[in-house]
């Protein structure tokens, strides 16, 4: 393969020159040279006389699999005791020596067994290493000799136009390659807990999920993870999204360490910044995460954050809401800091936000909020009113809505902030919620 420039191709178009009369040109030191010599190689193949990224993706072709997830329906059986296939997706090797490969944990919810599909066309039972529905990433191992892996590159290089390939198995058929470019970065609010997707139009569909998304040289950026989908049938439209390198990386070393992901809390609770937030505040922005309320005692509360504070950079990366601040919590290692700008009163301030171990309480207690089942409660008229319910929480999946009066949990009353938070806390599986809602009564399991 060999690399022709923009401004190469120009001068062979005016000359009449073929392609094929050119030197050959490396393609490492071209893209390495490109940018001070203002000259931009185009990958060109001069045995077939045609412009491929062939040559960057093949190596990485073979560490991309198929993966099946087995088990036991929820329907009526037939009476045989082996799992069965219940779910498929795709996988990609990213350390051939010791057979790890990384998926999606929606691929491998619910499963008994588990086999990977090579492209060789071998088959093997692999073991589940851990997964993290928080991320939507899980960790599988095989024993298998001769296997290949991916390169791996930071996503945080990425910029919006870059081109980018979904591989996987798509709908049943058998390895497939798309292409698109990135439509956007630090994409959240698609309601997982830790959120700082890669948008791509690169086509993705059922069957693709936990496949790589690759860059043009076949180096891994992501694991594609979900879709948006206007139709009726959950196609592609041209909108889908992938886990970063930067998330999945933290998250495959802690499920290899420790089977699960351990992570730590701020003590902050926080809102996304709306349009409406924004002109009761009186800014006129309306991208970062607002603190609703600081926990005592709590991280949050020692560097300094109040209420109505709009944290708009974490870690030199831009907060577009809520869950900008989530990922980059949620890839803290406990007991580390994170640096933070935020405003205050129209004022740009900065602090050092600490990230204390132990996994998030289900119930967090603010000065005025109480947190919990991914819904914001405050103290209202006659008694405890919804402030803000997150998309795709426990409490959106069981149609909670912000301006709902909470009048019981579980059967017992709650007049107050306080009283809520008890219920809640003594509740350790599904919560029976009564809420009244326009004058009429619901109950609600969340």
């Amino acid at each position: 393969m060999r690399l022709l420039t923009v401004s190469t191709l120009a001068l062979l178009a005016m000359a009449g020159a073929a392609p094929s009369a050119l030197a050959q040109t490396p393609y490492q030191r071209a893209i390495q040279s490109g940018p001070a010599t203002g000259e931009f190689p185009m990958p060109y193949d001069s045995r077939r006389g045609v412009f491929s990224f062939a040559a960057g993706l093949e190596r990485s072709l073979p560490a991309v699999v198929q993966v099946t997830t087995l088990g036991v329906s929820q329907g009526p059986t037939s009476g045989a005791n082996e799992p069965t296939p219940i779910s498929g997706g795709s996988g990609v090797i990213v350390d051939a020596a010791q057979g790890i490969i990384v998926t999606n944990n929606h691929v491998i919810k619910g499963g008994q067994k588990f086999t990977v599909d090579m492209t060789d066309g071998r088959l093997f039972d692999a073991t589940l290493v851990g997964a993290d529905p928080a991320t939507d990433i899980a960790v599988l191992k095989i024993e298998a000799t001769g296997l290949s892996q991916v390169e791996t590159v930071d996503s945080d290089t990425l910029r919006t136009g870059d081109l980018a390939f979904a591989v996987g198995y798509p709908l049943g058929l058998d390895q497939t390659l798309t292409m698109g470019v990135i439509s956007g970065l630090n994409r959240s609010g698609m309601g997982d807990a830790v959120e700082d997707y890669i948008q791509t139009d690169a086509a993705v569909n059922s069957g693709n999920s936990g496949g790589p998304l690759l860059d043009s040289r076949g180096r891994l950026i992501g694991i594609n993870t979900s879709i948006l989908s206007g139709g009726m049938g959950g196609g592609n439209d041209g909108i889908a999204f992938a886990v970063p390198t930067r998330i999945m990386r933290y998250v495959v070393e802690q499920l290899r360490e420790h089977g699960e992901v351990k992570r730590g809390r701020t003590g902050a609770i926080l809102g996304s910044l709306n349009a409406k937030r924004a002109q009761t505040l009186g800014l006129r922005i309306v991208r970062g995460a607002v603190v609703d309320d600081v926990a005592p005692g709590s991280p949050a509360e020692r560097a300094g954050l109040r209420r109505n504070d709009v944290i708009m950079r974490i870690e030199d990366r831009p907060v577009a809401n809520a869950g900008s601040v989530q990922a980059s919590v949620g890839v803290a290692a406990p007991g580390s800091s994170l640096r933070i700008v935020y405003l205050r009163d129209g004022r740009e301030a900065s602090t050092t936000l600490g990230v204390e171990a132990g996994d998030p309480p289900r119930v967090i207690v603010g000065r005025d909020v109480v947190r919990a089942l991914g819904a914001q409660f405050g103290d209202g008229e006659g008694g405890v009113v919804v402030l803000t319910v997150e998309g795709g929480s426990p409490a959106a999946t069981a149609r909670l809505k912000a301006g709902d009066a909470v009048t019981a949990v579980a059967g017992r009353p709650v007049a107050d902030r306080a009283a809520l938070a008890a219920a809640l806390e003594a509740e350790t599986g599904q919560v029976a919620m009564t809420v009244r809602r326009g004058g009429e009564t619901i109950e609600l399991a969340i």
